[in-house]
């Protein structure tokens, strides 16, 4: 069966700098993997630093517009932007009443980022009737919150989803609570419904001036979702996180000199990345690529000129990639979505069990009794250590890592390792597995400079910044420099390639939990 793209309708005003209104709905729907449309309820001159004019069509042109697109295309999902003024706010709903869909949400527009209004006085309880009728999901802001329930301005997320759950309750509607415009290290969302169940969604705050049309945006994909995603909860997790990426990498895109637009597309331009079929290159390109650049220094030193090589490839390309994963940063912060956390929980513990095979295939393979045993040993902490922290994880939400099954990301790791650790000489099954051990203990400290008490995921910090698995990761650097020692030249060669195609497999083994946003 073909799949059906969610046919999404947005009826709001524009901005032609293309940041917010109908513009960015447009981005947003797309983004979001729906087909979108647009009917205009006001003409919008704006750009990054403020309102200048608004034209208001008269209402039987905007019924025209609405007819058009409904007499032609079933219309799956609607988002409802500026309404501007009381008739305009009748017209859509006396259309909306004769025109039922399955899905409205209604980002209850008021003030521009720039904080000129955009709704007039005499048009807020025809905005508030309009959400009672129509919507299945209101998206306030702070202010606007503040406004529909007629109560003071939250000042905290605890209140400002206290006053959301009374309004939920009053009207019969979720509601999206967005915080936004409050102060603190998180800018969390949280959904509401009429019943009261509270689902709050930990985003990280981004410190930047690059917020123009949040609200438009935010509102857009949640309609979208809403029709593609299997719950309200699933909707509203995709739709924050995507606004929290394209938030974070606003700043590139330099479109204005006040509040800018946020880059709508950065999540499908990343997720292309992953999936490029371009070869991961040689050795040489690795040692050359960045030269003149100022190096990253690991915090394990290398263990002689063999492995400074080694790492010096490794921090001109890959590393400075991995510390920008979002799964990493929002690990750090301990804003990681627990969806994500759990999948690439599971994925490891699959890996584990494979990976102690490649490092059992090197204990048969090493020189002296004492390589052989350290070897072995650290198979079994793989399978006992590590895996413990796996399995009192999921022992404690009830379930099992083994009710998930492996990725292809994680097969086509281990297929390498246990190829490369079996097949190929001892120099350079050394050298696969390396990043294992050395590349997991940068991340661990790299994190632990954020470690608390109170870290949701102290457990997995604790385990891969502490002094057992920091002595490990050192103790392999100093197998992999001897063997590197003692090896050939086409040998060293084999296992920098060998060593750099690991280090991009942990890279996307760490990112792909986040390729489902």
């Amino acid at each position: 069966m073909t799949y059906q793209q969610p046919r999404v309708l947005s009826i709001a005003g524009t901005d032609p700098t293309g940041g917010a209104g109908i513009q960015a709905d447009l981005k947003s729907i797309a983004a979001a993997g729906g087909y979108g449309m647009a009917v205009v309820t006001a003409l919008v001159a704006q750009n990054t630093r403020g309102v200048r004019e608004v034209h208001t069509p008269p209402t039987e042109f905007l019924t025209a517009q609405l007819a058009s697109v409904f007499d032609d295309v079933t219309v799956d999902a609607v988002k409802v932007g500026m309404l501007g003024d009381a008739p305009t706010t009748a017209a859509v709903s006396n259309f909306l009443t004769d025109h039922p869909v399955p899905v409205i949400v209604v980002d209850p527009v008021m003030v521009a980022t720039s904080g000129d209004r955009l709704l007039t006085r005499d048009a807020e309880e025809a905005l508030r009737q309009f959400v009672r009728d129509h919507a299945t999901v209101v998206t306030p802001n702070i202010p606007e919150l503040a406004v529909l329930t007629g109560s003071a301005r939250a000042t905290d997320f605890d209140a400002a989803v206290a006053q959301g759950v009374a309004y939920a309750a009053d009207i019969g509607v979720s509601v999206l609570v967005k915080g936004g415009h409050l102060t603190g290290p998180e800018a969390s969302n949280a959904l509401v419904t009429p019943s009261g169940d509270v689902h709050v969604i930990a985003v990280p705050r981004v410190d930047t001036p690059n917020t123009h049309g949040t609200g438009c945006s935010l509102s857009s994909a949640l309609a979208t979702r809403l029709r593609v995603d299997a719950s309200p909860t699933a909707a509203a997790e995709w739709s924050s996180r995507w606004l929290h990426e394209a938030i974070a990498n606003s700043d590139a895109l330099n479109v204005g000199e006040g509040h800018g637009p946020v880059d709508h597309f950065h999540a499908l331009r990343r997720l292309a990345d992953t999936a490029s079929t371009h070869p991961w290159g040689e050795a040489d390109r690795w040692h050359e690529e960045g030269v003149d650049k100022q190096l990253p220094e690991p915090r394990i030193e290398p263990a002689g000129e063999h492995t400074r090589h080694l790492w010096q490839m490794a921090a001109r390309v890959v590393w400075p990639q991995i510390l920008d994963l979002s799964f990493v940063r929002d690990l750090r912060e301990g804003t990681l979505a627990r969806d994500q956390f759990e999948f690439y929980l599971a994925q490891d513990a699959h890996y584990l069990n494979d990976y102690a095979r490649a490092l059992a295939s090197l204990s048969a393979k090493a020189k002296t009794t004492e390589d052989q045993i350290w070897w072995a040993t650290a198979a079994r902490e793989a399978l006992v250590a590590e895996q413990e922290m796996h399995r009192t994880w999921f022992r404690g939400r009830g379930i099992t890592f083994s009710d998930a099954r492996m990725s292809p990301v994680t097969m086509g790791y281990v297929n390498f390792l246990k190829a490369h650790a079996t097949l190929e000489d001892y120099p350079i099954g050394v050298a696969a597995v390396l990043p294992c051990f050395w590349l997991y203990a940068e991340v661990g400290l790299h994190l632990a400079e954020h470690n608390s008490p109170g870290h949701v995921y102290k457990a997995w910090l604790d385990t891969y910044s502490g002094d057992d698995f920091v002595t490990e990761a050192r103790g392999a650097i100093e197998r992999a420099e001897e063997a590197l020692a003692a090896a050939t030249d086409d040998q060293r060669r084999t296992a920098a390639n060998a060593f750099m195609h690991a280090c991009y497999y942990e890279r996307d083994f760490f990112d792909q939990a986040s390729r489902g946003l």
